[in-house]
């Protein structure tokens, strides 16, 4: 049996029943593709879910307002593909007139949706002969065909496109594609595979050549920058506090958080109680909620985080009561705190 039937085979006895893959309505599979990248599919599916719930059409996603759209998103991480989700759900419908795209060539053209993407709702969406090419599809491809060009040099992108687009079978697009992709999440997974009980053991070459492990081969390693935040959650007279909007480019755009204060290293808490007296007047008493100190991990940062209870003698100007607080969106770590701390 050959590569593409073996997979195929497989997925058919194996697959997830998973809501996404109940239709071939571009807009239903664009929305679960951007929310799983990056994403496990356990964590992805009520995200899913809720957004499906509250913009069953591209028309409701559209006329939704970000805030909208980012609390829904929160805690899924790489915000900018909620963003992006919005902005492509506008112009669908204003230049469209909401009709979402289901060619590759036209679905690469919206923000937010790279080559991946495009291929993946093209097929799924109207069987298209383009292949999906993700870290799922470069695993089972470099351990089965045992590729060592390093996946992370650009040149080894085009290695693994022409593999990938070789072995496609041209009338079962939509099936395969699922099916490569479900078998590198199930299977073929990063470490330690069961190799002994894999329907493609027989003609693997990896495991022929004992080098499962080591493959793909990415020699390249994200350096990752310690930030250290000091957030301030102030408290007035009236036990409301204020928060600000993060706006520029840069971590949690357009999210909310409260007044903070970075610095380059961690300080001892005297250090911190002038600088935010230097910055602050009216304030009765600092407390530093120490059991609320987290240390929070991006792909390329670490967050080292912890908050001071500053309470005030005088009211806030701008204040928010702590009930509309909470509808707000919030970067997971500010939430969680929000949740833990004004249950």
């Amino acid at each position: 049996m050959s590569f593409s039937n073996s997979l195929i085979y497989w997925y058919l006895q194996n697959k997830r029943d998973l809501p996404w893959r109940n239709t071939t309505d571009s807009y239903t599979i664009w929305l679960s593709e951007i929310i799983l990248q990056q994403t496990r599919v356990a964590q992805g599916t009520p995200y899913f879910e809720a957004f499906i719930s509250n913009f069953p059409t591209v028309f409701d996603l559209a006329k939704a307002n970000e805030e909208q759209v980012l609390k829904l998103w929160q805690g899924l991480g790489y915000y900018s593909r909620a963003r992006n989700l919005h902005a492509t759900a506008k112009y669908v419908v204003v230049e469209l007139n909401g009709v979402f795209p289901t060619s590759y060539k036209e679905l690469i053209k919206l923000k937010g949706i790279g080559e991946y993407t495009a291929a993946a709702i093209a097929s799924f969406s109207i069987n298209e002969n383009v292949a999906v090419l993700d870290g799922n599809v470069y695993r089972v491809l470099a351990r089965y065909f045992n590729v060592h060009n390093d996946i992370s040099v650009s040149s080894t992108k085009k290695v693994f496109q022409e593999l990938a687009k070789e072995v496609l079978p041209k009338k079962d697009a939509h099936i395969y594609n699922q099916a490569i992709m479900e078998f590198g999440a199930l299977q073929c997974v990063p470490k330690r595979p069961n190799c002994s009980d894999c329907a493609l053991s027989d003609s693997c070459a990896a495991l022929q050549n004992k080098t499962v492990n080591i493959l793909p081969i990415k020699s390249k390693k994200t350096k990752v920058t310690n930030r250290y935040f000091n957030y301030i959650v102030f408290e007035d007279l009236n036990g409301n506090t204020i928060i600000n909007q993060r706006l520029g480019k840069g971590i949690w755009q357009n999210l909310y958080e409260f007044p903070v204060i970075e610095l380059d290293s961690i300080i001892h808490e005297d250090e911190i109680i002038n600088l935010i007296s230097d910055k602050y007047s009216d304030i009765a008493n600092i407390t530093f909620l120490s059991n609320f100190d987290v240390i929070h991990k991006l792909s390329h940062q670490t967050l080292h985080i912890q908050f001071a209870k500053v309470k005030l003698s005088t009211n806030l100007e701008n204040a928010i009561s702590i009930s509309d607080l909470k509808k707000l969106p919030f970067p997971i770590v500010i939430h969680n705190f929000i949740e833990r701390y004004f249950s």
